[in-house]
């Protein structure tokens, strides 16, 4: 691998990071709420910048408070004004109870939204309880996830720089199969791969699941030997500035079985279908359909374990769900993937996933690796 190969440097454009919160403002009346108190902290770095692991964001329609602790004052104050974010940011270990109550007095706020979600059953008897016994408590739901369904120009591009790195990275390393590496061993030089192309890391554990192992979506990585006449299922992501990104392939070593070639023709077959679904107004459930339909058809209905797809974004999982049991309509610029697979333990797994991007007539694909079954 050569420097010039690095993804790290390449252009990305600026994220509209400082016009999120107060999208989400407007949003309070309707949820029938006077301010959110955000405590998930993926939704706080999307509407902050901040990327720490401690912070309590209060939003009201007359501004922000960030409140965090000792360890991150500077990089808060550095942070949210690199993004462009006002907010009163408030740094203290001992007293963020009082700090948080008395914005939210402040603010006259009667009733407060928590992120139902988000908030464990333990955290809201303490906030109702300790923090806010005179406040009404309202759960609310997918309020700052709803704003995250549609991705901004910044966001597409550290979403496809995490997937062209992928690309690269098994690319780089797709050659090792032959040469009977165990299934963890592969796993660290992919993920070596995608670091030294300019991952800050990997989006999850890397997936690699040769033979038997393959019949098993999320297998982890074992010291199986990959050899001739093995279906190997790959499912990986690298990490960009937050973002994720996903993407699975199968590869044969070797000459395929006649069931396995047909598992893996169909399996495609129906991967190629539901990107074909896809498109803005398009129900979720209806591109799961059409990839379960191929599959059917197949007489392999129940061997199609899992849902379609997800949404990807600064979480690996995120709305919207590609199920036949999803609600979700897609929406313009969200990004989602269409993974189908078959899983048959005799023969082992094969799944097919690409990474794509909504538009008003289709989609657009930003996982590029071809879908060659060879090494």
């Amino acid at each position: 691998m050569t420097d010039d190969a690095d993804f790290s440097a390449r252009e990305l454009r600026a994220m509209d990071v400082a016009g999120r919160a107060g999208r989400l403002a407007a949003m309070l009346g309707e949820a029938e709420v006077d301010a959110l108190l955000v405590t998930n902290l993926t939704n706080i770095r999307y509407l902050t910048g901040f990327t720490g692991s401690a912070a309590l964001l209060l939003v009201t329609p007359g501004g922000l408070t960030f409140v965090t602790d000792g360890r991150y004052g500077q990089q808060a104050t550095e942070q949210l004004a690199a993004a462009g974010v006002a907010a009163a940011i408030e740094v203290d270990n001992l007293k963020q109870r009082e700090i948080v109550t008395a914005a939210v007095a402040a603010g006259g706020v009667a009733r407060l939204g928590l992120e139902a979600q988000a908030v464990t059953w333990a955290a809201q008897r303490t906030y109702d309880e300790t923090w806010f016994p005179d406040i009404e408590l309202v759960p609310t739901t997918s309020l700052v996830e709803g704003l995250r369904l549609v991705k901004d120009d910044g966001e597409i591009d550290r979403i496809g720089a995490a997937c062209a790195i992928a690309d690269a990275a098994l690319g780089a390393v797709r050659h090792r199969l032959a040469g009977q590496p165990t299934e963890i061993e592969f796993g660290l030089e992919l993920d070596s791969a995608m670091r030294h192309l300019g991952a800050e890391d990997v989006s999850f554990e890397t997936i690699v699941a040769s033979g038997a192992n393959g019949a098993l979506p999320h297998h982890r990585p074992a010291h199986r030997i990959i050899v001739e006449g093995d279906l190997v299922v790959i499912d990986f992501g690298a990490l960009v500035d937050g973002y994720h990104s996903d993407m699975t392939r199968t590869v044969t070593v070797g000459e395929p079985t006649p069931t396995q070639a047909r598992m893996y023709d169909v399996v495609i077959e129906a991967q190629a279908a539901g990107v074909a679904a896809v498109a803005a107004g398009v129900e979720a459930k209806d591109v799961d359909e059409a990839c379960r339909a191929v599959i059917e058809a197949a007489g392999w209905g129940e061997a199609f374990l899992h849902s379609t797809g997800h949404g990807v974004g600064l979480d690996i999982h995120e709305a919207p769900r590609v199920a036949r049991t999803s609600t979700a309509t897609l929406v313009d610029r969200c990004v989602v993937t269409v993974e189908p697979g078959v899983y048959l333990p005799e023969h082992g797994g094969v799944r097919i996933e690409d990474t794509v991007v909504v538009t008003p007539d289709g989609c657009r694909p930003i996982t590029l690796t071809h879908k060659s079954a060879a090494v």
